[in-house]
């Protein structure tokens, strides 16, 4: 008989793992470097922090503890045949009641409720084949003393990060890079491939910025032994024929939504939705509405603006409009709880709110204000709900963004969000040193990469030109563009203890939506047609008909007024590292820009040299600049 109950609650484990592997000492020995390096990830998981150390091998974990169940306490660990089995787990599985009671059949008993001990016990059953059978947002290491093994696993799309970096006789690992720079070990160097990974936007598999860091990438088990490190990839986007017409899709999306949404919204802490108003969030918003109502219970919604945006609002090529009417017919027609979270310029120029960003990320990365309001957001969000879910990824599964129907992208040999974002936002290395631009030499690094992230791609039978290419731009958005607002997104959310869970990248509807052909996908000439009509009956007409608008950005000229001041007290320390990487010249011909309002491609040049001086600042990277 199993210890535990038929109906488990779900656990949330909101949290950050970290860990050392070396087959020639004693780690027992290392037991501060082991905290230092856990203490880094206390912004994912504030209330415990765990560790577990023996031998060759070192476990750390942060939790935050939504319940305080003893159950729910990591690293987790298991006896099998007198060896122990221990794993530090981040993330959720949402099939984790189901694979439960398949372990129970076989004989396996649990002490606790957790997904965690489900997640484990799944290894012992199954080896690293669990990774299979797992459908939910994951990152875990497990030590296998039994074969004295560290075994890494990373969730299909790539929605929880997970980073290492092999050592003379093992490796070390964590959720962000900060827990592996906390070690000794580590090198803190960023060469000119680093930089070039920093400024490209092309998000190449495995790339970690910091010299010989990697990433575990998406779908992938990296196993460290005595004799090495080997890596096997378990789940990749695969080619395969659609096999239903317009109205059987447009049905499968909707009943693989329901079950996702359904699968999701399950959680014993407050839960909310983030709502746009835009096709994505609002149809999560809708379709996570009704499922609660059908239980007596209303969804919150949080959404972000600006003061004096709705008022003042002045349509561009990437904007048509505001976000807050229908934001606001979503939370009527669906009767959600609604909140909207309104920042002003002051906080989003807060230079200590970017100095919190830059931690999070650990990167120079420039998203300028839309990283600052998201951030705000989800500490705003945080004093009211522990999960929230996010239409992220719709876009690039869906076919969302305009550069799926931009001729000039479309046929462009480069990614195609490059020639969106050049249009619109100029290139982050305006600023840039003319000696280091050409020593970073983008273009040729872009292309290279380009040629292959497509080399792969693989081309249906009888698939013409046009449905081919359309493939290609979905496939290069589902495997690169989309783990970059993945990174930010699980970063921003997780420095305030935040769990953001993202429905659209549940891999079967990523699998499911990407075969499906173009013309099905368009096949009333706009943008997201599945989506629309796959919720239809749920949406508010005004959203119905709204076209695409990215994520908001302040238009308040004060907001880059703001920037030019701090770029001027930047300048006057002309000795400061930054300027080994931006010109000086340059960065104060941005600064004392005279114009009326300033737009966001003006301010590109502004936020990259503040980003970079405060992440000199903070981190103290070794740069190799030649």
């Amino acid at each position: 008989m199993s210890t535990t109950h038929q109906q488990p609650e779900r656990r949330t484990t909101v949290c950050g793992i970290a860990g050392w592997i070396s087959y020639q000492r004693d780690l027992r020995a290392e037991q501060a470097t082991v905290d230092a390096m856990t203490q880094t990830m206390a912004c994912r998981g504030p209330d415990e922090s765990g560790t577990w150390i023996q031998g060759h091998a070192a476990l750390g974990h942060r939790r935050l503890a939504v319940i305080d169940l003893p159950g729910g306490r990591q690293p987790m660990s298991v006896q099998d045949a007198g060896t122990t089995v221990v794993m530090v787990y981040s993330g959720e599985v949402y099939n984790f009641t189901q694979l439960r009671q398949q372990l129970i059949h076989r004989g396996h008993r649990f002490t606790t409720d957790s997904d965690t001990e489900v997640v484990l016990h799944g290894y012992l059953e199954w080896g690293q084949a669990v990774a299979e059978r797992l459908n939910g947002m994951y990152a875990f290491a497990i030590w296998d003393a039994r074969r004295h093994e560290l075994v890494m696993i990373r969730d299909r799309m790539g929605i929880k990060p997970f980073y290492y970096s092999p050592t003379a006789d093992g490796v070390l690992f964590g959720s962000e890079p900060k827990a592996i720079l906390a070690n000794p070990l580590a090198s803190r160097t960023v060469t000119l491939d680093g930089l070039r990974e920093t400024f490209a936007f092309v998000k190449t598999p495995g790339h970690a910025i910091w010299q010989g860091m990697r990433e575990v990438e998406p779908g992938t088990v990296v196993t460290v032994s005595p004799e090495g490190i080997r890596t096997r990839v378990y789940w990749s986007l695969q080619t395969r024929p659609h096999p239903d017409d317009q109205a059987g899709t447009i049905a499968q999306v909707r009943e693989l939504l329901e079950d996702i949404i359904r699968r999701q919204l399950v959680a014993d802490v407050p839960r909310c939705t983030l709502l746009s108003g835009g096709l994505d969030s609002s149809a999560m918003t809708a379709l996570a509405a009704r499922q609660l109502a059908a239980a007596g219970k209303r969804i919150r919604s949080f959404a972000v603006d600006f003061v004096g945006q709705s008022e003042n609002f002045i349509p561009d090529d990437l904007r048509a409009t505001p976000d807050g009417p229908y934001v606001h017919d979503v939370a009527d027609d669906s009767a959600t709880e609604h909140q909207d979270i309104v920042l002003d310029s002051d906080q989003l120029a807060d230079p200590e709110v970017r100095a919190r960003v830059i931690r999070a990320r650990d990167l120079p990365l420039a998203m300028g204000d839309m990283d600052a309001s998201l951030y705000l957001l989800f500490r705003a969000i945080r004093q009211h709900s522990t999960v929230a879910l996010s239409g992220e990824s719709a876009d690039e599964v869906f076919g969302g963004y305009q550069q799926f129907f931009d001729p000039a992208a479309r046929s462009a040999d480069t990614f195609p969000w490059l020639v969106h974002f050049r249009r619109h936002f100029g290139s982050d290395d305006d600023v840039l040193n003319t000696d280091l631009t050409k020593a970073l030499d983008l273009g040729t690094y872009i292309h290279d990469s380009y040629r292959q992230a497509v080399a792969g791609i693989q081309r249906l039978d009888g698939e013409s030109d046009f449905e081919y290419r359309m493939r290609q731009i979905s496939h290069l958005h589902l495997t690169r563009f989309v783990r970059v607002l993945l990174d930010r997104k699980d970063r921003m959310s997780m420095a305030v203890g935040l769990e953001v869970r993202v429905p659209f990248c549940d891999h079967r509807l990523v699998e499911y939506v990407y075969n499906a052909p173009w013309r099905l996908k368009s096949f009333d000439g706009r943008e997201k047609s599945l989506l629309r009509e796959a919720t239809a009956d749920v949406l508010p007409q005004s959203v119905y008909a709204r076209v695409k608008s990215p994520y908001p950005s302040t238009q308040d000229p004060a907001y880059a007024v703001a920037l030019q001041n701090q770029v001027k007290d930047l300048l006057n320390t002309p000795s400061h590292q930054v300027f080994e990487v931006v010109s000086h010249e340059r960065l104060a011909r941005a600064a004392g820009t005279d114009v009326p309002r300033i737009n966001q491609a003006s301010r590109q040049g502004l936020e990259v040299a503040l980003n970079l001086a405060l992440w000199i600042d903070l981190y103290s990277p070794d740069l190799v600049l030649s």
